[in-house]
């Protein structure tokens, strides 16, 4: 997966201490027809705006958490407040405050066998005088970061949000919202809001399907000047319905669902971290997919580490069949990964009926960087180079095959009959091709030299041919 670690993201909003009393649930109380819990492990997380932060922190960005914490009578921070302080500074969250006599917020879940048995919440409304304080604290911060991320959870830290978000506006900087209430005006001009499909009804009347997501989500973009809105619908995936682009509607991956509190944190995380390093809003979509997924695994406010989204791409990836969509998504990934000085290796071929030798020579060239595409012809063009009778094997079959080696990253087809457009296209550090060829004579290998590549040329394993596999099984067959 990409390098995150240039990536900054400025988060801003309503903090809370999430605790967690764990225990066994063995009896009922002769006081009254409850569960009698005996507490064996006590838990601190963070919650809030500060669960974005921390996500952020955990895919390998460098996050910044501004919000309101409670103050003792003597001016200092809190006791939960000092607790939230030290959970930031553990993961490596620069953090600066804004400080209330309202008192940190903090709720404390009750938990037994992976069972919420009770919540409760301390907290009291954020006056409008520390609020207005994290206005300026914004103000401070925001020409250091890419990405502006609210993360409103109605607790009255954002009262004066529409001033945030007008300097965020002033100095270039994307905004990105997580909404809360019944006035969605107040985010007016912010760059994505992402409201979950209860909120979206909520201000947009009923949308029971993906049609009716879209046309009024289209509405809502022109009527509050934002350039993109993401409805993120529970087991119905996510909708991105932005200015320019035709919707791009996303099935959960969610197999297992544990709990999904939180899972909006991080869904907003990977998706600022995703559009703050490069990635397109569809690419960054994708992204916080993958990571909703990981996350409702896991019992209450949870991170995603970068590992375990990687692993869930990849998982992803191999299920489908494929590590590229089209030519376009392939070249935004081979260009992140050179900007994250990551060496991109290409090679290409027909791989009809996929044998030993190909896994070796492919394994050999993948030895030569850190990513491997494999340009696969496509159907007619086989047919083109090899004759009617092939391929034996299909296009999609193929890819899906090649896909599957561990050496391989990504995998995109072709419809010529050599890949040198697609090549001048890509430009990838290294090209690879496998024979008896000189460089010079290798499709593509002018525009990898100009664009300062190199061009390699292994030798195929002696014994190991498609052609001599098919004569083979043809003779088998006549001898019958």
């Amino acid at each position: 997966m990409h390098d995150f670690s240039q990536s900054k993201i400025l988060v801003v909003g309503d903090v809370m201490l999430d605790q967690y009393w764990n225990g066994r649930a063995g009896r009922i109380s002769p006081e009254a027809p409850v569960p009698v819990v005996k507490v064996a492990e006590e838990e601190m997380r963070a919650g809030g705006a500060a669960n974005v932060a921390l996500n952020v922190a955990a895919l390998g960005a460098q996050a910044c958490l501004l919000g309101v914490v409670g103050k003792t009578d003597l001016g200092a921070i809190d006791t939960h407040g000092q607790q939230l302080t030290q959970l930031m500074d553990e993961a490596g969250v620069k953090t600066d405050w804004s400080l209330s006599d309202s008192g940190t917020i903090c709720k404390l879940r009750v938990l037994s066998h992976h069972q919420q048995l009770i919540r409760m919440d301390f907290e009291s409304p954020v006056p409008a005088r520390p609020a207005q304080a994290l206005v300026e604290l914004v103000k401070k911060y925001i020409s250091e970061y890419d990405v502006l991320v609210v993360s409103d959870y109605a607790k009255g830290a954002l009262q004066f949000v529409e001033q945030m978000i007008e300097i965020a506006v002033d100095n270039n900087t994307p905004v990105l919202v997580d909404p809360k209430g019944l006035d969605f005006s107040r985010y007016r001009n912010a760059t994505l809001i992402k409201p979950n499909q209860s909120e979206f009804e909520a201000i947009v009347g009923d949308a029971p399907d993906e049609s009716s997501v879209v046309e009024k989500a289209t509405q809502l973009i022109n009527d509050l000047s934002l350039q993109a809105l993401l409805v993120t619908r529970s087991e119905h995936g996510m909708a991105l319905v932005t200015q320019q682009d035709k919707p791009y509607l996303l099935q959960s991956q969610a197999q297992e669902v544990y709990d999904v509190t939180g899972a909006g944190d991080t869904v907003m995380a990977a998706l600022a971290t995703g559009f703050a390093s490069g990635l397109s809003w569809q690419n960054s979509v994708h992204l916080a997919n993958q990571a909703a997924s990981v996350v409702v695994r896991k019992v209450g406010t949870s991170t995603v580490s970068k590992a375990e989204l990687d692993e869930a791409i990849k998982a992803d990836m191999r299920h489908k069949g494929y590590v590229a969509m089209n030519e376009d998504e392939l070249l935004e990934l081979i260009q992140l990964a050179q900007k994250n000085g990551e060496k991109v290796v290409f090679t290409n071929g027909c791989f009809d009926l996929l044998h030993s030798g190909h896994v070796r020579y492919l394994n050999e060239a993948a030895k030569l960087g850190e990513r491997l595409i494999i340009a696969v012809n496509s159907d007619e063009s086989v047919k083109k180079l090899k004759g009617d009778t092939r391929p034996i094997v299909g296009l999609d079959g193929r890819m899906e095959l090649l896909s599957a080696l561990s050496c391989v990253d990504w995998v995109v087809a072709f419809n010529e009959e050599t890949p040198e457009r697609l090549i001048c296209k890509l430009k990838p550090d290294v090209l690879v091709k496998g024979g008896d060829y000189k460089p010079e004579e290798i499709a593509g290998s002018k525009c990898v030299w100009d664009a300062g590549g190199q061009v390699e040329v292994l030798s195929f394993w002696d014994g190991y041919s498609t052609t001599s596999l098919v004569d083979k099984i043809q003779a088998e067959e006549n001898a019958k």
